[in-house]
């Protein structure tokens, strides 16, 4: 499979079999995490697998949606900005973009793997973090959810043509 066709099957996955996510699959995700990009190659970032039942239930704590809830694998990406590169001419801390590098890495490995998953942004943080026991200089920035598709969606969302979106200079 090339990469453009890698793309368009990597779609949020909300509807996940029960089927547990076997460990060589988890760990070469990871590693496709682990060689991701970051500014400067600082790799400030975290993952915290979960697959517990006990660590799952604390996850689900933080975004209560029946579809997450069905999720048999959960990957939370946390970084710590403190080890981030810093741009000097206004201070933007790269840790999120470096993040979300990695989420985005994490999530067509999986689609590789036969897959699905969705990258959710929209939960409690102080929930995750109190949760988890993060230190202060540690914070999540996605938590994805990870497993076999149950079923296919009839029709993927519609992209926008690239003359909207691209200029050619």
């Amino acid at each position: 499979m090339d990469f453009l066709e890698l793309t368009k099957k990597r779609f949020s996955v909300r509807n996940y079999k029960s089927d547990k996510v076997e460990q060589d699959k988890i760990d070469y995700i990871i590693e496709c995490a682990r060689l991701a990009p970051s500014a400067v190659n600082y790799q400030p970032w975290h993952f915290l697998v979960v697959i517990s039942e006990e660590q799952k239930q604390k996850v689900r704590q933080c975004y209560n949606r029946d579809w997450f809830a069905k999720a048999p694998l959960y990957i939370a990406v946390c970084v710590d900005e403190s080890e981030a590169w810093v741009r000097k001419s206004d201070n933007k801390n790269h840790a999120d973009i470096d993040a979300a590098i990695a989420t985005e890495h994490i999530c067509l490995a999986a689609t590789e793997m036969g897959l699905g998953s969705c990258w959710v942004c929209n939960f409690d943080l102080d929930l995750f973090r109190s949760n988890f026991q993060l230190p202060s200089e540690k914070y999540p920035v996605a938590i994805i959810s990870l497993g076999y598709i149950e079923k296919q969606p009839e029709h993927f969302s519609t992209r926008k043509e690239k003359a909207e979106i691209v200029t050619i200079l």
